[in-house]
């Protein structure tokens, strides 16, 4: 089934209304829930174009999602961050601790961040110069394919290694030195992942981010203290292109303009997506007065400064988080967001209540998204040489049988999707390099041949289903 998608505009900020078409092409239903983020999206934009004495003093108004899981909490603010280019980043709030107590502390989710968006900013940069770093890259080949001459050389040994070196330029570009093996030097990081080499900090101890911050600052200055080290390696060209395109990208684009874009897209545009806020939230006031419940408060008084705004200390410099939007989501089937502080209640003032998937959004889930399930199977049975494909009345049943079983044990949502397909096409799966037929059709009968003897076994649904 094709479904006719919007296309987003070029070079143009997205209004409400089309974040939410754009959204519809990967998520099925729980509108709500994406007109909240797409309003959250252009009162960035807003933002923006306030004049600039009165900028500073707006800021986000975050949300909190509640629904069960599978139901498309993190995948609304996933792609709602892929939709506006912005530094984006997923943490669990039961990973840290308040501080005083071994775990994570609640700052290292900023830092994560601007992690994030100097890998993002980089990447961008260097796609810039992806053709010079392309030309570069395949000059290196030709010097490892073919040395220039000594400057001493005669002009016609020059020009006959010119006349050459063109003609494998061409050769190099149709692909048909690919198999020959090359010397090749490329700059290696020292210790390989960016410490120094035989000297490694342990962080994190006692909660706090103190010693973790230390020990990446002290590797970040011996790092900057040791030179540069060269690694040679032989490998094909074909294997050699990319590397060396990636070492002269590297070299062309400039680190403090990464640095410098890279904190002002997490501290403007940055999205930080805290799922189950609910486990951190107390059961109630009696659950207050002690026991493990005392820590959890302590993570929430520990994220209220971060979400409220404070100066968070990076690798690479300060980052003021007033203007990061935080997106908290949790089931909250035992707590409630009245349970959590009053405080960190008044930083969150959207709350949206996603709902249960029916038989119709499971089935809407199987076929419509641009990556649908039944899209993903039918690509992945055609690299066997196999035609896949499904029938209205077999997705109906695949969807209503997902449904069941959600209701039956444990709602999981539209993850409940992934285990009937598996079973439904595990032998298929087993079988495909084999098979002799080209098409495979599957129907109802052959959803109910194949899943029916399992849900009818209550006690191996709950394990395989």
């Amino acid at each position: 089934m094709e479904i006719d998608r919007p296309t987003p505009p070029e070079g143009a900020e997205l209004t409400p209304r089309e974040v939410v078409l754009q959204l519809d092409s990967h998520i099925i239903g729980q509108d709500a829930a994406k007109k909240a983020v797409a309003v959250a999206l252009r009162n960035r934009w807003r933002r923006k174009q306030v004049h600039e004495d009165l900028r500073d003093e707006i800021t986000p108004k975050n949300i909190i999602l509640i629904g069960p899981t599978g139901v498309g909490k993190t995948e609304i603010a996933r792609r709602l961050a892929k939709l506006a280019r912005a530094p984006f980043l997923k943490v669990e709030a039961t990973k840290f601790t308040e501080v005083g107590y071994v775990g994570k502390d609640v700052e290292s989710m900023v830092r994560d961040l601007v992690e994030a968006s100097m890998h993002m900013v980089r990447t961008e940069m260097e796609s810039e110069v992806h053709g010079s770093a392309r030309e570069r890259a395949q000059e290196r080949v030709l010097e490892a394919l073919l040395p220039t001459p000594d400057a001493d050389a005669s002009d016609a040994e020059k020009e006959r290694t010119a006349r050459t070196r063109e003609k494998l330029k061409r050769m190099l570009e149709g692909g048909h030195l690919d198999d020959r093996v090359i010397d090749i030097t490329v700059t290696a990081k020292p210790g390989g992942m960016g410490g120094a080499p035989g000297v490694h900090f342990l962080g994190g101890a006692g909660g706090a981010g103190g010693m973790d911050q230390m020990g990446q600052g002290l590797q970040d200055m011996l790092q900057g203290l040791m030179p540069k080290q060269s690694k040679a390696r032989k490998l094909t060209v074909k294997e050699a292109l990319p590397l060396l395109e990636a070492d002269e990208a590297a070299g062309l684009v400039d680190d403090e303009k990464v640095k410098t874009e890279a904190l002002k897209r997490a501290q403007n545009d940055g999205i930080i997506f805290v799922d189950e806020i609910d486990k951190i939230a107390a059961g109630g006031a009696e659950g207050r007065r002690g026991g493990p419940d005392v820590s959890r408060e302590g993570v929430q008084r520990d994220i209220l400064p971060i979400v409220e705004g404070t100066a968070v200390h990076t690798r690479h410099g300060v980052v003021q988080t007033d203007h990061i939007l935080f997106i908290a989501a949790g089931a909250f089937h035992v707590a409630s967001p009245s349970d959590l502080i009053p405080e960190l209640q008044g930083r969150f003032p959207i709350r949206v209540e996603l709902s249960s998937l029916s038989v119709d959004d499971l089935r809407r889930i199987l076929t419509e998204p641009q990556g649908a399930l039944v899209r993903q199977y039918e690509a992945m049975m055609a690299t066997e040489g196999i035609d896949l494909s499904f029938t209205d009345e077999a997705i109906l049943r695949m969807a209503e049988l997902a449904a069941e079983v959600n209701g039956r044990t444990e709602d999981i949502g539209a993850r409940r999707l992934h285990t009937v397909m598996e079973a439904l096409l595990e032998e298929l799966s087993f079988d495909a390099p084999e098979r002799d037929e080209s098409t495979v059709v599957v129907d109802r009968d052959e959803v109910e041949r194949r899943l029916a003897p399992i849900l009818g076994a209550r006690d191996l649904s709950r394990y395989i289903l």
